[in-house]
C-alpha cells in the first residue's frame, strides 16, 4: 500500500502547485497591466512627452472581458490537455488579443477627441505588458493542445482580424498607424530591401562555409579566424570594409564599372555573412560527423563512391543539424541587416535610424517590429523544417 501524496499549503499536491502559483502571478500581472500601468499616453505632438492613461479610463467596459478571456485560457488543468478543451483555451486568448487591440484603437480615438491634429496616441507600458502576456499564454496553450495545425490557424486567424480591423480604421488614431500611414510605400520597400539584404549574407556564407569545409589540412586555423570574427563590434566591421573597399576602388578604378561601391549593399552582405560563417561551418562539420562508423561502413560495402556516400549518407542523417544551423544563421541574418543602414544598404534599420535621430519611439518601432516578425518567421519555419527531417531520418 502506498501513502498519497501530500498536499501542499494551496491544498494541492507539489507536482501541481508550480503551474498554480504561476498561473496566479499570470493573472497578477495582466491585472496590474490593465488596471494599474498606462495602456497610452497622449502627447500634443510626436516630440512632446505624453500623459498616462489607464487600461480603465482607455478600454473602458473591455477590461472586464480581456481580464476574464485571459484567466479562462489558462485554465487547462494538466499538461495532456488537448481536444476541444484545449481549442477553446486557445480561441479565447486569441479574442482577448482581438478585443485588446479594438479597445486601445477606440481608446486612443476619444482620448484624441478635440485635440489639435499634430496629437499622439502611443501604446503605454501597460499595453506592451498585456499583449506580452497574452501573447505568452497563447503560445502555452497551443503547445498544450498537441496539433500542429493550431499555431499556423490561430497565427493566420490573428493576423486576419488585426488586418480587417486596420482596413475598417480601428487603428488610425494610434501614432503607430499614423506613422505607417505616412511612410507606407518607405516601410514596404524597406521590408524587401531587408530580405535581399539578409538573403544574399545568408546564402554568401553557405557558400563559404562550404569551401572552407573543403580545406581540410586547415580546419584549426579556419576555427580560430571565424571565433576571432564573432568578437569583432559589427559597426567597426562594417567601417573596416567601407574602408577596405574604397582602398580597392581607388587601386583598381574599373572595379566602379562592375557596380563595386565603398557604401551600399556589398560591405554590409559581405559584414553579415563573415558574422554567418561560423554557425554555418560547424552545423555541416557536424552534419557530415553525424553518420556512425557502422553506417559509413555499410555505405561502403555497397560499393557506394564518397560522393555517393555524401549525398546519400552523410548529408540526409546529417540534415538536420544543417538545418538548425541554418536557422541560427538565418535568424542572425535578419538582426544583422539592420546594421545596414549605416553604410546606406537600406532596409529596415533606415527607418530605425530615421526614428533615433528624430526622438520618435513610434518610428523606432515602426521599423523594429517587422525585424522581430522576419527573425520569429525565420525561426519558426525552419524549426519545423528541422522537426520534419528528424522524424524523417531518426524514426
Amino acid at each position: 500500500m502506498h501513502d498519497a501524496p501530500l498536499a501542499g499549503p494551496l491544498g494541492v499536491g507539489p507536482s501541481r502547485r508550480l503551474p498554480l502559483l504561476a498561473g496566479i502571478a499570470w493573472t497578477c500581472a495582466l491585472a496590474l497591466a490593465l488596471f494599474a500601468l498606462p495602456v497610452l499616453s497622449i502627447a500634443e505632438n510626436r516630440l512632446a512627452l505624453g500623459r498616462p492613461v489607464l487600461g480603465a479610463q482607455a478600454l473602458g467596459w473591455s477590461v472586464g472581458p480581456i481580464l476574464a478571456l485571459g484567466v479562462a485560457g489558462l485554465v487547462v488543468p494538466s499538461r495532456q490537455a488537448a481536444g476541444l478543451r484545449a481549442g477553446l483555451a486557445v480561441a479565447a486568448l486569441a479574442f482577448a488579443i482581438l478585443v485588446l487591440a479594438a479597445g486601445l484603437g477606440r481608446g486612443a480615438m476619444q482620448a484624441l477627441a478635440g485635440l489639435p491634429p499634430a496629437a499622439r496616441a502611443s501604446l503605454g507600458s501597460g499595453a506592451w505588458l498585456a499583449l506580452a502576456l497574452l501573447a505568452g499564454g497563447l503560445g502555452l496553450a497551443v503547445r498544450r493542445a498537441h496539433a500542429p495545425w493550431l499555431g499556423p490557424a490561430t497565427v493566420v486567424a490573428l493576423l486576419l482580424g488585426v488586418g480587417l480591423m486596420a482596413r475598417s480604421g480601428a487603428f488610425d488614431a494610434l501614432s503607430l498607424a499614423v506613422e505607417y500611414a505616412a511612410r507606407r510605400e518607405t516601410v514596404n520597400a524597406a521590408i524587401g530591401e531587408h530580405l535581399a539584404l539578409s538573403g544574399a549574407a545568408l546564402a554568401l556564407a553557405l557558400a563559404g562555409a562550404v569551401l572552407l569545409s573543403l580545406w581540410r589540412r586547415g580546419q584549426g586555423v579556419v576555427a580560430i579566424l571565424l571565433s576571432g570574427i564573432q568578437v569583432v563590434p559589427a559597426v567597426a566591421l562594417l567601417g573596416g570594409l567601407v574602408a577596405l573597399t574604397g582602398g580597392l576602388l581607388r587601386a583598381a578604378p574599373a572595379l566602379r564599372d562592375l557596380g563595386l561601391s565603398a557604401l551600399g549593399a556589398v560591405p554590409a552582405i559581405v559584414a553579415i555573412a563573415a558574422y554567418l560563417l561560423l554557425p554555418l561551418w560547424r552545423g555541416l562539420a557536424l552534419a557530415l560527423r553525424s553518420p556512425d562508423a557502422a553506417t559509413l561502413e555499410a555505405a561502403g560495402a555497397l560499393g557506394l563512391t564518397p560522393a555517393q556516400a555524401l549525398f546519400g549518407v552523410r548529408l540526409p542523417l546529417g540534415a538536420p543539424i544543417l538545418v538548425a544551423a541554418l536557422r541560427v544563421a538565418a535568424v542572425q541574418a535578419v538582426g544583422l541587416a539592420t546594421l545596414g543602414a549605416l553604410v546606406g544598404a537600406g532596409g529596415l534599420g533606415r527607418i530605425v535610424f530615421d526614428g533615433m535621430a528624430q526622438f520618435a519611439p513610434d518610428l523606432i518601432l515602426l521599423g523594429a517590429i517587422p525585424v522581430i516578425a522576419l527573425s520569429l518567421g525565420a525561426e519558426t519555419g525552419l524549426s519545423r523544417i528541422e522537426a520534419a527531417a528528424r522524424r524523417r531520418w531518426h524514426a
